[in-house]
């Protein structure tokens, strides 16, 4: 039954699922997958193409075919300008698919707009990893108020954990209207773990890196967020630049493509230790989280999957919305002062006792199974 709708929707109205970036087409990917093969209830994929090249990688990981495809993206393109460019550009296709539901997922720019088109339509919307609070309202920005705008549109939650649950309750959201399913992340990490064992070859983008540090530790980083890419890029470079000095680790930074990173990369291009590579798909990008032994990163899917693999993460950000993490055991908020995360990350690398208290794995973000959790609820709304 809709909770929103005046007019029922026709047997057969299918659910409209709205990506644009990589880390939505990784984290909705299982979902639309468990969809399609529960066969239940069609399913329609749009893209806005607010990431274009990189959601292709995400996309191509998991063999997902689209059905919409929007391309709003310009460049420097404003955030709001991008919301009201999805709002105009999906609701023709809305109008096109007459969905039951409309799927959003996280805290992006598309999300946000795809969720207030739908409301303007008067679909009822369902939001994927709801419940996720920084407590700052411009940490990170803007996705922490896209999250909880998005929060008043849905009528239906699909929290990753309890503490995320009880995010929602707090702000008032009615306990039947949210389900806690785990995070789908971890769904795609077991997918793609699978999918490198059965087909070895999809991973070779990774055997150079993977060559190049041969015995030595490897640190993984990645910094793509707003809030790293002003004056905190020179104290994360003088950071990378000191974990750099020894011998025995390579450090590898995946470069998002972002022309801010520009001063980074010439920080740090040159420099024996460190070897700085284009965004590598998925499927090769997990190969080298399985192979790191530490992680750097401002990234949140990150944290979600290094929670499931144990490996220690320094989050390079004042605040996270994943506290799990840190009260999972293998991670802590370091923020982006040089001094800080050098105090943090060198035992790390150098005592092994101190690397084994903060590799702990464990099941806080999911157990993989939260896409068919998702998918279940949502043929149950459409097709009880």
């Amino acid at each position: 039954m809709s909770l929103l709708s005046k007019k029922k929707q026709p047997t057969g109205a299918p659910l409209l699922v709205v990506i644009g970036t990589r880390p939505e087409a990784i984290k909705l990917a299982p979902v639309v997958l468990a969809l399609r093969r529960n066969a239940r209830v069609p399913v329609k994929v749009c893209l806005s193409g607010q990431h274009r090249d990189l959601l292709t990688q995400g996309l191509s990981a998991f063999d997902l075919t689209i059905d919409h495809s929007l391309d709003l993206m310009t460049p420097d393109q404003r955030p709001s300008d991008l919301v009201a460019r999805v709002i105009t550009g999906l609701t023709p296709v809305i109008e096109a698919t007459a969905p039951a539901w409309l799927v959003v997922q996280g805290d992006t720019t598309t999300a946000l707009g795809a969720a207030l088109a739908g409301f303007h339509a008067r679909l009822d919307v369902a939001h994927v990893e709801a419940g996720l609070r920084s407590g700052d309202r411009a940490a990170p920005w803007p996705e922490e108020m896209n999250r909880r705008l998005i929060g008043q549109i849905a009528a239906l939650h699909f929290a990753p954990t309890e503490r995320a649950r009880a995010n929602l309750l707090a702000e008032g959201v009615a306990e039947g209207a949210i389900e806690v399913t785990g995070n789908t992340v971890i769904d795609a990490l077991h997918l793609a773990l699978a999918r490198i064992k059965d087909t070895p070859r999809v991973i070779e983008a990774a055997a150079p890196i993977l060559a190049t540090a041969g015995e030595r530790a490897l640190v993984l980083v990645t910094i793509h967020r707003r809030e790293s890419l002003g004056e905190a890029l020179p104290r994360l470079a003088e950071a990378l630049l000191g974990l750099a000095k020894a011998e025995e680790r390579l450090i590898v930074l995946p470069i998002h493509p972002n022309p801010r990173l520009a001063p980074l990369i010439e920080a740090l291009s040159g420099h024996p230790g460190i070897l700085l590579t284009p965004a590598l798909d998925y499927l090769p990008f997990v190969a080298l989280l399985h192979r790191a032994d530490l992680i750097l990163t401002d990234s949140g899917g990150i944290q979600e999957e290094a929670s499931a693999l144990g490996k220690p993460v320094l989050v390079l950000r004042d605040t996270t919305e994943r506290p799990e993490l840190v009260a999972g055991g293998n991670g802590l908020v370091v923020g982006t002062r040089t001094a800080r995360i050098l105090d943090h990350a060198l035992p790390l690398l150098t005592d092994p006792a101190a690397r084994a208290a903060l590799a702990q794995t464990h099941d806080g973000f999911g157990d993989g199974h939260a896409a068919e959790r998702i998918a279940q609820t949502l043929e149950n709304r459409i097709a009880p």
